[in-house]
């Protein structure tokens, strides 16, 4: 059988002339530059070849306007059509897409199938979609979404490369659990090679021109794509020679998924969207790969403005726990945000294009990531262990096995964080860890030089929880642990072996070196399905570390105050958390300033702390950028851009009350705040930009 040694993947990214270094902010579009578009981001990045603008078009659109320009399509869908009706060789080829049992094609979009990537259309790819866009001068590129759906994997495309890849006839992944995970396994080789073709082909053809290409991928989350039963490359990507970073894809629409917790299947899309940033985080963290996080404040699915507005607080809240992180796309698709008709609120009939507050505190919300200092990595106590072998299962929808190692310790306030296994053999893959949390009930290790690493980590004072009762059907699989000269029953054991336990060791603690290893033989999924699961889990960790203490979610970046208080837990003073300062309410578009912020139980904070903002004068929050800053003896002056038909709301340290403000020459009402020193201002802002005059 043939084992799959992946190397990592990596996305396209272009700007014009020389490569420089990523933008800290970043948005995706489909169309030029419009005044209700203007987000003041570093970079736009074009999207697709296709549209009634040419790409040429698009790109210098932006580029008058300030911005670096990158590009981004996607590598297993697109407006491909003229590869699947034959314009491009003289051959149809809509029989390389991606096909059910039942024979039915999964589409994307009309003539737009989800793609078997076989060699042709590669070539086919970076004839049409990659060499035009390195000539168009951009220079990073990013190949978005390499999906392949796990329910796939019949049709005649598929059948070829299993006969090309394993070297015997196709099997029907419904058969068997040995044929499934055999099927997922090939899909995530052939997205895997379709990345490193794409992006290695775009640097050399860069380098022919004297250009150095960096190439990145949008990805959703392992976690994302296992709930959705997606096979993708994920973590093996970053560490493919020609692979620059990633995008997180994390937004509403992934973290809505719901996950079972004390037995209650719902949302949580605060932890969820925690865990989905650290799971993409942990991914790049021993690699050096760049990595902007994403957030949409709307989501695909159509919602309402309310629901919009209360997600996206807790997804932006969740990304800025990782103070290692300081790149972000701040937005995809802004013509969808600020220029489409959604309803009002829940059951409502009524539409309208977003509501003035919403886009204010959206606007002083992505307007702080430009100011968003980067601190020391966050570096878990506990992790999970994860494996790209999580996608072949796929049994599970929910991911109950994931979710019971990980949620009880977040519900008493652990930041916990994830280990990628394709990432053990890095020096720094477990910095930090004083528990490795880990079961092989819902994935396999695909490789055995992994538990060489985790046996030396143990022998070194390392810990593991291992849960698992090891007899899920995905167990007998063929794989290196029971074929050749090994005869495993289960893969757990040769990890056993290696640090002195017997196969099959019954619950308890075992020392090894430095270490300890725990066994409970229950699997995960039992820690969250009932009332009281996590009960198992909590007291085994208290015997590894002598006693779990509670903690609350707060994260401290510069002025910044990050803080949730999460739902479903106990809190002692009020029902949520105190917040003390002088302090600056972000999510409300008053910027109003507070001695105590409350957090009630199951929302979240992004405060700002004027004590540590420095020397007066000084923007502290605006739903604007500001540039050409003058400061005076007694006065300050800034022009400030932002996006047409929106309003700014900017909060300002000042040395004493002002005696003047003017806004494009016009006396403009200013709220003065004795406690904190601040004015607060509001007024229409504009693209071509706003002059902010202050004397005092």
């Amino acid at each position: 059988m043939r084992r799959i040694v992946l190397p990592l993947l990596l996305a396209v990214v272009v700007c014009c002339g020389p490569a420089k270094d990523p933008a800290k902010t970043t948005f995706q579009t489909s169309v030029g530059w419009r005044p209700t578009l203007d987000t003041r981001a570093d970079a736009a990045i074009v999207y697709g070849t296709i549209s009634p603008e040419s790409l040429q078009e698009r790109l210098q659109s932006w580029r008058e306007r300030g911005y670096d320009t990158y590009y981004m399509t996607g590598i297993a869908w697109g407006g491909y059509q003229d590869y699947f009706t034959g314009q491009w060789d003289g051959q149809w080829h809509l029989d390389e897409g991606q096909v059910e049992a039942n024979g039915d094609t999964i589409w994307h979009g009309k003539m737009i199938p989800y793609i078997v990537p076989t060699e042709n259309y590669l070539k086919y790819f970076k004839e049409k979609h990659i060499k035009p866009v390195i000539d168009a001068g951009v220079d990073h590129i990013f190949l978005e979404e390499p999906e392949f759906w796990a329910r796939a994997g019949y049709s005649e495309a598929f059948k070829k490369e299993w006969a090309a890849f394993y070297g015997t006839l196709w099997r029907p992944q419904d058969e068997s659990p040995e044929a499934t995970y055999l099927s997922q396994k090939l899909k995530y080789h052939l997205y895997y090679r379709a990345l490193d073709e794409a992006f290695t082909y775009a640097k050399e053809y860069g380098k022919t021109l004297g250009r150095d290409i960096k190439c990145y991928v949008p990805t959703h989350s392992l976690i994302n794509y296992t709930k959705w039963q997606i096979v993708s490359p994920e973590a093996s990507l970053a560490s493919m020679e020609s692979m620059d970073g990633y995008i997180a894809q994390v937004w509403t629409g992934t973290s809505r998924s719901p996950n079972y917790y004390k037995g209650v299947l719902k949302e949580r899309v605060f932890e969820s969207a925690f865990l989905e940033y650290g799971c993409m985080a942990s991914m790049t963290a021993p690699t050096g790969r760049t990595l902007w996080f994403l957030t949409d404040p709307i989501e695909d699915a159509s919602r309402d403005w309310e629901d919009y507005k209360r997600n996206y607080q807790a997804t932006f809240t969740a990304q800025l726990m990782y103070p290692q992180v300081d790149q972000y796309e701040i937005m995809p698709w802004p013509s969808r945000i600020y220029e489409r008709l959604y309803p009002v609120s829940a059951g409502s009939s009524e539409k309208s294009r977003i509501p003035a507050d919403f886009a204010s505190m959206m606007q002083v919300m992505t307007n702080a990531l430009q100011q968003m200092p980067k601190e020391s990595a966050f570096l878990p106590r506990y992790a999970v262990l994860m494996s790209n072998s999580l996608m072949f299962q796929n049994d599970d929808p929910y991911l109950s096995d994931f979710f019971g190692l990980a949620l009880p310790l977040m519900k008493i306030g652990h930041r916990v964080g994830m280990v990628h296994m394709e990432n053990l053999g890095y020096k720094k893959a477990l910095d930090g860890v004083g528990v490795l949390l880990m079961t092989y009930s819902n994935m396999k290790p695909m490789d055995p030089q992994a538990h060489k690493y985790l046996a030396d980590w143990v022998k070194g004072g390392g810990k593991i929880l291992y849960c698992g009762t090891d007899t899920d059907p995905f167990q007998t699989v063929q794989e290196w642990w029971n074929t050749g000269d090994k005869h495993y029953a289960a893969p757990a054991d040769h990890l056993f072996e290696l640090m002195g336990i017997d196969a099959g060791a019954p619950a308890g603690t075992y020392p090894y070196g430095k270490g300890q290893v725990c066994i409970l033989r229950q699997d995960p999924k039992d820690f969250v399905l009932t009332e009281d699961g996590e009960k198992p889990l909590l007291e085994a960790m208290d015997g590894l570390v002598k006693k779990v203490h509670p903690r609350s979610f707060r994260v401290l970046r510069g002025p910044y105050r990050i803080v949730a208080a999460l739902d479903e837990r106990e809190y002692t003073h009020f029902d949520g958390l105190l917040e003390e300062g002088c302090l600056i309410d972000l999510y409300d578009p008053a910027l109003p300033v507070y001695e105590v912020a409350k957090i009630p139980r199951g929302t979240q904070a992004l405060l700002y702390d004027v004590e540590k903002a420095g020397v007066a004068p000084k923007i502290l929050a605006a739903a604007s950028r500001a540039y050409e800053e003058k400061k005076g003896r007694h006065s300050f002056s800034y022009v400030c851009k932002g996006p047409a038909e929106t309003w700014n709301v900017t909060r300002i340290l000042l040395p004493a009350s002002p005696t003047q403000v003017l806004v494009n020459g016009e006396a403009c009402q200013a709220d003065w705040d004795q406690f904190s020193k601040t004015i607060y201002l509001r007024f229409p802002n504009h693209p071509d930009g706003v002059k902010v005059e202050i004397e005092w």
